[in-house]
């Protein structure tokens, strides 16, 4: 138990740690960045110090990949969170996020329109058939 345990908060460490990285890639993490990171951190059971360890050092968390698909859409949910917590993506974000994606174990056709599809949803800037299909579900 202990060990799934570690294997698990790790886990969540690492994604943690891709947040703040994600959120820190423009130079300095916002107001609305922090606010965010700090949610992330009270549901990802990170601990004070482990969020200062995270926050002054280099990402030294490997990026995990997930074997549940469902599991790999919520971690980009999670990201776009993040990029979109100011209103913006620029294009430093996008490429972190298409790295993320990768490594997370979609094929790199696959994270683009992934991707693209996201940003979409977050600007609001969907077609009718689109808000349609997901109000539906």
């Amino acid at each position: 138990m202990d060990l799934y345990e570690s294997d698990s908060h790790r886990n969540e460490l690492a994604h943690f740690a891709t947040l703040a990285s994600l959120a820190a890639v423009d130079g300095e993490i916002n107001p609305e960045e922090k606010a965010i990171l700090d949610k992330f951190a009270f549901k990802l059971h990170i601990t004070e110090a482990e969020y200062k360890e995270i926050l002054k050092k280099e990402n030294k968390y490997p990026i995990e990949t997930q074997t549940s698909n469902e599991k790999r859409y919520r971690r980009l949910f999670d990201l776009f969170q993040i990029i979109f917590s100011d209103n913006h993506m620029d294009d430093s974000e996008k490429r972190l996020v298409e790295r993320y994606a990768i490594g997370l174990g979609f094929p790199t056709e696959t994270a683009a329109e992934i991707i693209n599809k996201s940003v979409a949803i977050f600007t609001g800037k969907i077609p009718f058939e689109d808000y349609h299909t997901l109000m539906q579900k």
